[in-house]
């Protein structure tokens, strides 16, 4: 038996130090109960931007590959009901902070629909992870830069729930690129057309469902603000989201829809490992005033404040939450 879930979190490539194989460790892990598992996610995870190695990951990155292993489950978490019958569809939620904001969901009391693309047995993960908080998660492969894929996502949660309050569009696409030239037209349509073309499908697609009280939630970025020279097509595409989040709050707000926008700094996710060069991977989060990235479960409170009445008052909101590093 694992002596802490903290040595699992530190690597989740490395065999824990209880003579099973990294393998049998996950599948371990997975078969624990929810009071079992409780028991080893109560040590928070924080790696300074020095203890960060410069990990290389293919692209389309796994979670589970990730070394060290984002902090994810909200163990120390203490839910309040806030969400309580309510319904969330999020995109991009088979990892990093889209699997955090599924999991508090999940604690606040809502039942969750999980979009993804390709990393099926993350996804597989993150439902398993928010069964364990006693919520329904329905999990929904399919591309947001395709419109009939967002319907068909939203249809199929509206079935398996009968409603919906809350859509939360966080899936997106980036890779760095030294140089402008070096931006090919595909890369350059499948960044706009996954975070910004997505972002708007689904929109479109979730609105005839919600209601007075609903609310959407965008996830834009801090590079939308104050820009990044290797990400110039993804920054771009993040101060479009934070222009659409406002512009759609004030189009929703005579249906009393509030629509607002997290933009995280530097965080730990599989985009990563996968998209960024090495030198900016190692020390990664160094730029900010707490000298270190951002876990993704520290990400996911501003969610359920956006998504919940404690944000009753807020729409057309751009919530920065960045380690110190503001616009």
């Amino acid at each position: 038996m694992p002596n802490s879930f903290y040595d699992y979190k530190r690597s989740a490539t490395k065999p824990l130090n209880n003579g099973l194989s990294t393998c049998d460790n996950r599948d371990y892990l997975s078969s624990l109960s929810f009071n079992s598992l409780n028991d080893f996610m109560q040590q928070e995870f924080r790696p300074t931007a020095e203890e960060m190695t410069g990990q290389q990951l293919p692209y389309p990155a796994r979670q589970s590959d990730m070394d060290p292993a984002p902090d994810s489950d909200l163990s120390n978490y203490k839910p309040a009901g806030k969400l309580t019958d309510k319904v969330a569809i999020i995109t991009g939620a088979d990892s990093g902070i889209g699997r955090a904001v599924a999991i508090a969901f999940a604690m606040e009391g809502a039942d969750v629909a999980i979009v993804y693309n390709e990393n099926t047995d993350d996804a597989k993960y993150t439902k398993r992870l928010v069964e364990l908080k006693g919520r329904r998660c329905l999990v929904i492969q399919g591309d947001v830069r395709q419109k009939a894929e967002c319907e068909r996502a939203v249809q199929e949660t509206v079935a398996e729930y009968g409603k919906l309050n809350i859509l939360v569009n966080n899936a997106a696409f980036q890779m760095s690129q030294q140089k402008l030239e070096d931006i090919t037209e595909e890369q350059l349509r499948r960044t706009f057309e996954t975070n910004i073309f997505g972002y708007v499908f689904m929109a479109q697609a979730a609105l005839p469902h919600l209601h007075e009280d609903d609310a959407i939630v965008n996830t834009g970025s801090i590079v939308g603000i104050v820009g990044n020279p290797i990400l110039v097509d993804y920054t771009a595409t993040k101060g479009a989201i934070h222009a659409f989040t406002k512009s759609l709050a004030i189009q929703l707000g005579e249906r009393k829809i509030r629509v607002n926008c997290v933009a995280p700094g530097p965080v730990w996710t599989p985009n990563i490992p996968a998209t960024m060069p090495k030198d900016e991977v190692k020390q990664f989060g160094h730029e900010v005033a707490l000298a270190r990235p951002g876990q993704p479960e520290e990400l996911a409170p501003a969610y359920v404040l956006l998504a919940s009445s404690d944000g009753s008052f807020m729409t057309g909101s751009i919530v920065e939450v960045t380690g110190g590093k503001l616009g």
